[in-house]
Formats: structure tokens, C-alpha cells, sequence
């Protein structure tokens, strides 16, 4: 097959980076993130701090959602043109290679989609805790969030229902129906680099009160409730 053939075959990649008030992070998150993609697109809730005209500044298309993460996500997906989306954290760094890692996964038309593996930075005790433990969850129990770059075949994604709109765990409960339903892929040996910063004040209760969470959702308490609880716990400043 000629070069004209092999580039008509290759999937279009989406980036989805949903944000509220990240100024200070969305230049380098657009500049990063269209290194990899062919479109990255901005869910902005109508931050007052100008994000969304730095993002489209430098080259991001932006879309206007709802504030909550769910909605905004769920806004970036259904606008994005892509045969495969990548949801991104404003704050997560994805390297070049990962472009080429999530097109050799879905060389298998088995996988669905999967995430990557991830470097909490800079380095400290707390940055390793939540390094092992993202690894750990990961790899035994399927258990992953958005902070490790979730990507998924539009086909799959559709099929599933997309991303619900929840106050807390849009993620995890995304992730939850693809594992169940999909194959997936842990890129492990590609890092997507994220800031520990707000983890270093409490790092064992915020690990507590993540799980905490997770598993009272997997019980069956709504994630409207799990909301409010959590905004109490941050309030008192228990966990980041």
C-alpha cells in the first residue's frame, strides 16, 4: 500500500480538554496536546479569567458547555470530528509517542480504547504514593480516572452512552461501562505527566477519601450525594 493509502486509513485523534478558570495552564495544554492531535478542543463553562481566547489563541477550537466536568466533556466529544477521542485534564502532559502508542493499540480491533500510565510530578513522598497507587488500581482492579489521558474509539463511546453528566466520578463511572463491555489497553510504558501540587498537604486522606468515594458509589450512593460529601471534606481541608 502506497503512503496516500496508509495516511487515508489512519484515525482522526480528538483531544477533549474540559476547563473552568485555567489561564495559566491552557496555553501549554493546547500547544501539548496539538502535537498529537489533529483537532483539540476546549470545553470552556464560561471562565471569567479569558481561558477560552488563550485557548483558541493558540490554535484550540472551543466549545461552550455547562459547568461540571461530565457536561463539558460530554459537549468536547459530541463536537469533536475524530474517529478516536482522548479526554485531557488541563494540568496533564502527554509526550509525542503518545500518538503512536494509541495507534498501535487499536491496531487490534478488539481494543475499545484505554489511558496511560501516570507520573504524578514534581517528586516527592507524596508524588510516589499517588504514582503507585494510580499503577496499582490500574493494573489489578481496572480502576483508572481522567487524569491518565482516557481514550476510546468514537464508535465505543457512542455505543456506551458517552460520558453521563455527574457531579463527581464522570470518570470512573465512564470507565466502569467501558471495562465491562470493552477490551482496553494500559499504555504503561508512555507517561502522561501530572502536578502532584495539590496533594501535598494531605496526600494519605485525599488517597482515603478517593477510594472512600468509589466504593460508596460502587454500593449505590448516588454521585449527587458523594458531591456533597466531598465538598464538606475539602471545606474542612481533610483532603485536597
Amino acid at each position: 500500500m502506497g503512503r496516500a493509502g496508509a495516511m487515508a486509513k489512519r484515525s482522526l485523534l480528538s483531544i477533549v480538554i474540559p476547563v473552568w478558570c485555567e489561564a495559566d495552564e491552557i496555553a501549554e495544554a493546547t500547544a501539548s496536546a496539538l502535537r498529537i492531535a489533529d483537532e483539540v478542543i476546549v470545553a470552556d463553562a464560561g471562565s471569567p479569567d479569558g481561558t477560552a481566547a488563550i485557548a483558541a489563541a493558540h490554535g484550540a477550537r472551543v466549545v461552550n458547555a455547562p459547568k461540571g466536568r461530565g457536561a463539558q466533556l460530554a459537549a468536547g466529544a459530541q463536537s469533536a470530528s475524530g474517529d478516536v477521542l482522548l479526554f485531557l485534564h488541563a494540568d496533564v502532559r502527554l509526550p509525542p509517542e503518545a500518538r503512536v502508542a494509541i495507534e498501535s493499540a487499536l491496531r487490534d480491533a478488539a481494543v475499545a480504547g484505554g489511558n496511560f500510565f501516570v507520573r504524578f510530578e514534581p517528586e516527592s513522598a507524596a508524588a510516589r504514593l499517588f504514582t503507585w497507587a494510580n499503577h496499582v488500581r490500574r493494573r489489578w482492579l481496572r480502576v483508572y480516572y481522567g487524569d491518565s489521558a482516557i481514550f476510546v474509539r468514537r464508535s465505543a463511546y457512542l455505543a456506551l452512552g458517552g460520558i453521563r453528566d455527574l457531579p463527581i466520578l464522570e470518570d470512573y463511572e465512564f470507565v466502569r461501562r467501558l471495562e465491562r463491555s470493552h477490551r482496553t489497553a494500559y499504555l504503561h510504558d508512555v507517561v502522561a505527566k501530572v502536578s502532584a501540587r495539590r496533594f501535598e498537604r494531605a496526600p494519605l486522606m485525599t488517597l482515603f477519601v478517593w477510594t472512600l468515594l468509589q466504593v460508596m458509589y460502587s454500593l449505590g450512593v448516588s454521585a449527587h450525594s458523594l458531591a456533597r460529601f466531598y465538598r464538606d471534606v475539602r471545606r474542612r481541608g481533610i483532603a485536597a
